[in-house]
């Protein structure tokens, strides 16, 4: 079976860009109209719109048969589904899906990708189960059983608006 990414990604990068591109351009303009735009000032307004680039770029995520991976602006991650010991939801300022294997490979992902990508979902739900029946993933049912009812809420809801059932 050939590996399922993210089909979010590229909208989500050009996102990225646009909204870097939009600080950069918005206060280059204020600093003109203001008198105020220098060559340092206008680096300055470069190096935020570039570090507003690096945190919201988002994660690509990839999974095949028996691994998911992310792959990050600097770094990649990849853990293997089929021998996950736990699964936890993180909450904070935004909820990520903690994944930890056997060999001590760990990704966090935004469950939203999951949600939103259905063969993400099936692959990783598909692994996950290989976890559970081999006696691996001791902790984390109870939030894979919650993402699985987020992603069937979802889909059937997308149905019905397709439909026109509403």
């Amino acid at each position: 079976m050939a590996p399922v990414e993210d089909r979010r990604w590229a909208r989500d990068l050009r996102s990225t860009f646009r909204c870097a591109g939009a600080l950069l351009g918005l206060m280059l303009v204020v600093d003109h109209f203001s008198g105020r735009l220098t060559l340092r000032r206008a680096a300055l307004w470069f190096a935020l719109a570039v570090l507003l680039f690096v945190v919201l770029y988002p994660a690509r995520v990839r999974a095949g048969e028996g691994w998911l991976s992310t792959r990050g602006l600097l770094r990649g991650r990849r853990v293997r589904t089929d021998r996950l010991v736990s699964v936890r939801c993180l909450d904070g300022i935004s909820q990520r899906l903690s994944l930890r294997d056997e060999f001590g490979g760990r990704v966090e992902i935004d469950p939203d990708v999951l949600v939103n990508n259905p063969d993400l979902w099936h692959r990783l739900a598909e692994d996950s189960r290989r976890s559970l029946a081999s006696g691996t993933l001791t902790c984390g049912a109870t939030a894979l059983r919650r993402i699985a009812q987020r992603v069937e809420r979802e889909t059937a809801e997308t149905v019905f608006k397709v439909s026109g059932l509403e």
